[in-house]
């Protein structure tokens, strides 16, 4: 872990899967919870809590780019990966751990 906070690439895979875990809990427990039982209040904290991973990891999706000089349809499909579910923890396996 101490590895990955050394390189705009590692913060980048940390913040892709906090991102992508903060997505799982606004969609699978805090948007149930608002709907189902009326409780918005976990909306309230995880939608917040998202949408700053989310803002930092488009950031450091257009950093890393340009560092790494990634080729346009590479950049895209990291920014398109933090709109599914899963999608970031995709993006970890297919784009991020190779440099090519």
């Amino acid at each position: 872990m101490i590895e990955l906070l050394k390189t705009q690439l590692g913060r980048l895979r940390i913040i892709g899967f906090t991102e992508g875990i903060s997505y799982l809990l606004l969609l699978g427990i805090a948007m149930p919870l608002k709907y189902l039982y009326q409780l918005p209040q976990m909306v309230r904290v995880t939608g917040m809590i998202h949408g700053v991973l989310f803002v930092l990891y488009v950031l450091y999706v257009i950093l890393v780019a340009i560092e790494l000089r990634w080729s346009f349809r590479k950049a895209i499909l990291a920014f398109l990966a933090s709109l599914i579910p899963f999608g970031t923890f995709w993006a970890d396996i297919r784009l991020f751990r190779t440099t090519h």
